[in-house]
């Protein structure tokens, strides 16, 4: 018997390479979130968001239940992920304005 329910989901070869990305600015509305990622270089001062993903506000909590449980996950079988101190971040801009 086939499980009505069933979502099948399809990843095509150039989404499974995956895009790097070192920073994620996160910003909401009322109706939702936006999480831009960019991948800085060193010593560049331009830097490009990557990939923009917006989410509605119950599936950003998801995503942070999921990435809470994921992280729980990974820690108990490779050890705490040690964060070290934040570096500055210079003012950001999108699109050359300020």
């Amino acid at each position: 018997m086939e499980n009505k329910n069933e979502l099948s989901i399809e990843l095509s070869a150039e989404i499974a390479e995956g895009i790097y990305s070192n920073l994620a600015i996160i910003s909401h509305s009322t109706s939702e979130f936006v999480i831009d990622f960019v991948r800085i270089m060193p010593g560049t001062p331009k830097a490009n968001v990557k990939s923009r993903i917006i989410l509605t506000p119950e599936h950003a909590k998801r995503l942070l239940f999921a990435l809470q449980d994921n992280i729980t996950k990974y820690e108990q079988h490779n050890g705490k992920i040690k964060v070290g101190e934040q570096t500055a971040i210079p003012p950001i801009s999108f699109g050359g304005e300020a």
